[in-house]
């Protein structure tokens, strides 16, 4: 079995009297998508802050490619390979797509924001920019405003940015929130052929995507895993019914 790309190892972590994450260990594995599913309240959003860089544990680590990446700062990941996307779109609306694009392109090469400008005219900038967009289905809507965009095409953008960073994990913050059944089934489709190019932690509620799309599933309930398996061991799991799925799952 090969090493894991992203791990965490025993994170733990309290507000007052509040375990909001309580000895989580998890690991996410070249081309798999390792979903993480629980109830509102359960811990999701706290546990991907200290996987990303947003929030640091009480206690335990994180890990990148076996690299301890625990001290770094949420850019500092970002830059180390974790690409992260999220549930309210980080997107800058009033500029093009290629633009957004290029904003992370200038920060995968460590350049300051203000030579934004003249970085529109860097032809190995642009050709890295269009690139990712090429990757994603994108290439035709360069000059497009991104606010004209439909939900489920700025989720692709927000995957381009993700790849100029030449991500070794994406990190997915409800990717299917706001979309209908059209847009989810799209989107599952172009998630489920984007493990190729690098591994996913999926946190969704969209259980149709999650079962679509998962080789393994952690369910956090109160901050703890209460179980980690195969779909068809977590769709069988009492425990997981009574937790969460409910019993006509």
């Amino acid at each position: 079995m090969t090493d894991p790309v992203l791990a965490t190892h025993g994170l733990h972590k309290t507000f007052g009297a509040l375990k909001a994450t309580d000895d989580v260990s998890i690991e996410l594995r070249q081309g798999e998508i390792h979903a993480i599913i629980g109830p509102n309240g359960a811990g999701k959003s706290t546990l991907i802050a200290q996987i990303c860089g947003g929030l640091r544990p009480d206690a335990g680590r994180v890990e990148l490619s076996g690299r301890d990446v625990s001290a770094l700062d949420t850019r500092a990941r970002t830059r180390a390979g974790i690409g992260r996307t999220f549930q309210i779109s980080a997107l800058a609306m009033e500029d093009t797509v290629l633009q957004n694009v290029l904003l992370g392109a200038i920060g995968a090469a460590g350049s300051p924001w203000r030579f934004f400008k003249p970085a529109l005219g860097d032809t190995a900038l642009r050709e890295h920019a269009v690139e990712a967009l090429r990757r994603v289905g994108l290439e035709d809507h360069q000059a497009v405003v991104t606010a004209e965009l439909s939900h489920g095409q700025r989720r692709q953008l927000e995957v381009a940015v993700a790849l100029t960073l030449t991500p070794k994990a994406f990190v997915m913050d409800e990717p299917m929130a706001g979309l209908g059944a059209e847009g989810s089934k799209t989107l599952t489709g172009f998630l489920d052929g984007l493990r190729a190019q690098a591994p996913i932690l999926l946190v969704e509620h969209d259980m149709d995507a999650v079962f679509a799309l998962a080789d393994r599933i952690s369910v956090l309930v109160y901050g703890r895993i209460i179980e980690s398996g195969t779909v068809a061991e977590i769709r069988n799991s009492q425990a997981v019914r009574e937790a969460y799925l409910g019993e006509g799952a």
